[in-house]
């Protein structure tokens, strides 16, 4: 009588309590059946297999499945953690995440071959190759029964309906799909037929963008001399097509927006430039126009020969000039001449003896002598105006 007695209620916590505490959070595969996608926002289903099953609930999860397009057989694979619903005394799984079955393995080999190609180096930006300015011919490597071909043709069909396009119809899904989009690189390489080439696809899953992660597709890009864009599914999705490609894009559309936009842009640039050149060539019309005006409104067209007379007289005027200055020239020159030989003759010592000098030289003659203080019998030479005479001193 003294035992204690639970309560249901007391019973499910304990439970509870013991169940959460004892497993940490974790991966579970099955595949779902007798889902519930409430109006409330969250998703009701078991998670079974070929022997059991599980209640799963996936709180805000619905609107998740529905874009996945989880139902009823679907194989998945849930993260989250066990618990009770003590309302019921029923224990579930509540679910954090949830992936199609298979997505852990494919995206580890997403990463091992991401890995190894950015070792080799095909990823690196210095190998990237520019992208031509102004495409002659466009390559497109798609399905063409596609959603991706028929927006990417749309743009250019709006914007530039004259662009060549050159479509390699590909499987871009399932088993076989990256021989194929591998062998539309490897045409356009083969034959030169393009000066772009657009890989693309639109979106979907991992699994259903897998073939734009296979190794052959991405050598097949890395070797292609001609310059490749992705543009492979939505915004957010990612592929080793993107990663390895010249230039990766987020959609279909942005590839065709890039591709024409150049086009518009030199367009653009080239109409400025005409009307540059317009403006240009009108001032420089008008300068010369003004100019040759002016030209034809002078004297020298209207009275050509008014303008040799006025040179003719210049030049008589210049003549007169210059014999004018030359006679004077001659007179003042005559009159210098006159003073410098009066002055020289003053200077004359010639001059000086007929004014009743002499000049003693020595005995040579040639030596002029200037002081008395010589010895006796020194011979010497007396010059005057009209002769000279020897002697000797006392």
């Amino acid at each position: 009588m003294d035992e204690p007695v639970w309560s249901v209620s007391a019973v499910n916590k304990a439970v509870k309590d013991t169940l959460e505490g004892a497993f940490l959070p974790f991966w579970m595969g099955g595949e779902i059946g007798s889902i519930l996608l409430h109006r409330s926002g969250h998703a009701y289903f078991q998670l079974k297999d070929d022997r059991s099953q599980i209640r799963a609930c996936w709180f805000g999860g619905a609107a998740q499945c529905r874009e996945l397009g989880v139902d009823n057989g679907s194989l998945v694979e849930v993260f989250g953690n066990l618990s009770v619903y003590d309302v019921r005394g029923e224990y579930q799984f509540n679910i954090k995440k949830l992936r199609p079955a298979g997505l852990g393995g494919l995206q580890q080999r997403f990463e091992e071959l991401k890995q190894l190609l950015a070792k080799e180096g095909l990823f690196d930006q210095s190998r990237k190759k520019p992208i031509p300015l102004l495409p002659r011919s466009i390559g497109v490597v798609s399905s063409p029964s596609g959603a991706a071909i028929r927006d990417f043709l749309q743009i250019l069909n709006r914007r530039f309906p004259n662009v060549c396009v050159k479509i390699y119809p590909a499987q871009v899904q399932g088993a076989g799909a990256a021989e194929q989009v591998a062998a539309g690189v490897r045409f356009f390489n083969r034959t030169g037929g393009a000066d772009v080439i657009v890989v693309t696809r639109g979106g979907g899953s991992m699994e259903d963008l897998w073939c734009f992660n296979e190794e052959i597709l991405a050598r097949e890009i890395a070797r292609s001399r001609i310059p490749v864009i992705s543009a492979v599914g939505h915004e957010i999705d990612f592929t080793i097509c993107d990663f390895v490609a010249d230039l990766r894009v987020p959609t279909p559309s942005a590839a065709a927006e890039l591709v024409i936009g150049r086009h518009d842009e030199i367009t653009s640039r080239l109409q400025r430039s005409i009307k540059d050149m317009e403006y240009a060539v009108t001032n420089r019309l008008a300068a010369s126009r003004a100019r040759l005006e002016r030209i034809a409104g002078s004297t020298v067209f209207h009275e050509p020969r008014r303008v040799v007379d006025l040179r003719r007289q210049y030049l008589d005027e210049l003549e007169t000039r210059l014999a004018g200055g030359a006679k004077l020239q001659l007179v003042n020159n005559s009159h210098r001449l006159e003073r410098a030989m009066a002055a020289l003759n003053t200077l004359n010592p010639q001059r000086q003896l007929e004014r009743g000098y002499a000049m003693v030289f020595d005995d040579s003659g040639k030596k002029l002598v200037v002081s008395s203080d010589l010895p006796a019998d020194t011979p010497l030479n007396i010059r005057f105006a009209d002769g000279q005479v020897k002697v000797k001193t006392l």
